[in-house]
């Protein structure tokens, strides 16, 4: 089909976003501007010719605005067929001339009832009607109408109408498709506010669009696909890929799990995920020495996993990775030891950070060692402001919360031993990195010179006491026991075991203690320091036993189950 060229328009914007430029755009293609309220105002005040609704209508905007374009001389010139004789018969007859193109976007109800304080009767009056009525119109009839309800796409009109002389079929298909995406949404938010306002419903529409298909699911058996919800550009449905081949259904959520951990912390700070569990995390002072401490936070599960950063990935972090200058171990264990031998390079599936610098996208994009290492450039702030509910399918319905983004209620000692400062920061550090583990989640971090690490976590378990003692006191032992020989620290092993579980490490655990158990296996291994949430029946005994073993305990209120 041919290109449609512009003859009339009507523009009628509550986003006035680049409206008087566009229009200047149309004066000088010699096109009739027609136009409403606040818009028409605009527009003659800069000096554009344009006409008033009521001239096209000949009938008067009434009632408050809330007839303008309600009127077949409107309805009548986006509709029409333009290759039906009758149609356009039709038009002759009655004096309805065509319209060629429809600007419009809608009343602002969504930012409207997002204010704490507004009134039933306000939202009312921003419920468009005209608006969605005209742009409905204009989109189903895109083989002949143009329709633009976006800012962002004057600049896109301009250029093909300057190159082509019209608009071609593509655009206009294009235009029509995100008009009936806008109006679909645009009717769910105020059939919600009605239904949670008028009848005390609850109600919530999620329009997932784009879906693009995955190789497969969680597993090669499984179908996967991923959808946009329209959150901002830079979040991980619609990150910036800079290198690798397609992101799996696994890596989107080990993804997620990276991201939502290191998303909590300010100062520079790595994590590594394998299987959504935060298996390293670690700050330091830049993204290198945070990505070689988290990574010996579990350097056999490391291997393969997802790693993401909240500071700018540098060539320090990737030396950290690549396969020279840096001497690379592989582990393994053998008599229940940490064992380790030499690599080419430490692999990893998804690098994650909010920034590349030059040098190191350049050595990325070009050498074959990285050809299969997916790297995302994230929107920090962007992500966070993603992150509005969860939602998890069950048979029959779904399951529907707020994300847990608050790390605690309370910060009390409830212990006659005190925490010192060194060691709140540590307990906070502990308590955010137990935040993203898997529940029952036991998790022992230290400090370092320069921040704070993941000794040993304990996940998933149906009981914490054998998340400490089974896991995270183990993979502690274990990781300890390396350095101590890699090293060739001269205390001999207990003493500095004993000396880094005491003095510079912070136990923390998603939930409260049921009983005092897991308080007195802890000091079985010399722990010193306890972040929990508090909240049991027998609070008083966990606390007792502190007392008892001269140990100290922080209550943070909040919980963090992860199942």
């Amino acid at each position: 089909m041919k290109r449609t060229v512009i003859e009339r328009a009507v523009i009628s914007l509550s986003d006035k976003t680049g409206a008087v430029r566009f229009a200047k755009y149309l004066e000088e293609k010699n096109v009739e501007i027609f136009s409403t309220g606040g818009t028409h105002k605009l527009l003659k005040k800069s000096g554009i010719k344009v006409k008033e609704i009521t001239e096209l209508t000949g009938f008067p905007e009434m009632m408050d605005g809330r007839i303008k374009t309600l009127n077949p001389k409107v309805h009548g010139g986006i509709l029409a067929i333009r290759d039906n004789e009758e149609h356009i018969d039709q038009a002759k007859k009655n004096g309805v001339g065509m319209i060629d193109l429809i600007v419009v976007n809608l009343y602002p109800f969504e930012q409207t009832v997002a204010k704490p304080d507004v009134k039933l009767d306000e939202a009312i009056e921003n419920i468009d009607i005209g608006g969605p009525a005209m742009l409905r119109s204009a989109a189903k009839n895109y083989k002949f109408v143009t329709v633009i309800t976006e800012p962002s796409d004057y600049e896109r009109f301009t250029e093909e109408y300057e190159e082509h002389g019209g608009i071609s079929l593509e655009f206009r298909q294009e235009l029509a498709r995100k008009v009936f995406a806008k109006t679909s949404k645009y009717d769910a938010a105020i059939s919600e506010y009605l239904e949670n306002t008028l009848a005390g419903n609850l109600k919530k529409t999620i329009v997932l669009e784009h879906g693009k298909e995955l190789r497969y699911g969680e597993n090669s058996h499984q179908k996967g696909i991923l959808f946009s919800d329209g959150k901002p550009e830079g979040a991980l449905a619609n990150a910036e890929m800079i290198n690798g081949k397609e992101m799996s259904y696994n890596n989107f959520m080990d993804a997620q799990a990276a991201l939502d951990t290191v998303l909590d912390f300010e100062e520079p700070a790595a994590v590594v995920v394998k299987h959504m569990n935060p298996c390293g995390v670690a700050t330091g002072k830049d993204a290198r020495e945070a990505i070689e401490k988290a990574w010996f936070s579990d350097p056999i599960s490391a291997m393969g996993s997802v790693v993401a950063f909240n500071t700018e990935f540098d060539m320090k972090a990737l030396r950290f990775f690549r396969g020279d200058e840096v001497k690379h171990l592989s582990f393994t264990v053998e008599n229940d030891k940490l064992v380790s031998s030499e690599i080419k390079r430490k692999f990893v599936e998804v690098i994650i950070a909010p920034s590349f610098s030059e040098e190191a996208v350049e050595y990325i994009t070009r050498m074959k060692n990285f050809t299969n290492v997916r790297v995302l450039k994230i929107d920090m702030e962007g992500s966070k402001k993603a992150k509005d509910f969860n939602l998890k399918r069950i048979d029959g319905g779904y399951l529907y919360q707020t994300t847990d983004d608050q790390l605690f209620s309370k910060f009390e000692t409830v212990t006659k031993k005190e925490f010192p400062e060194e060691m709140k920061k540590l307990a906070e550090f502990s308590y955010k990195a137990c935040k993203h583990t898997k529940s029952n989640a036991i998790v022992l971090c230290r400090r370092t010179e320069s921040g704070f690490q993941v000794l040993g976590m304990g996940a998933g378990q149906p009981n914490r006491v054998d998340s400490l003692r089974k896991l995270a006191a183990t993979k502690a032992k274990e990781n300890l026991e390396y350095e101590h020989r890699v090293l060739e620290i001269k205390t001999p092993f207990p003493e500095y075991f004993q000396k880094v579980i005491s003095e510079d490490t912070v136990l923390a655990s998603d939930a409260f203690f049921p009983f005092d158990d897991t308080v007195r296996t802890a000091a079985l291994y010399g722990i010193k320091y306890i972040v929990q949430p508090g909240g049991s029946q027998n609070d008083d005994s966990s606390v007792a036993a502190c007392d008892e073993l001269d140990m100290a305990m922080i209550f943070a209120g909040n919980r963090h189950f992860r199942h």
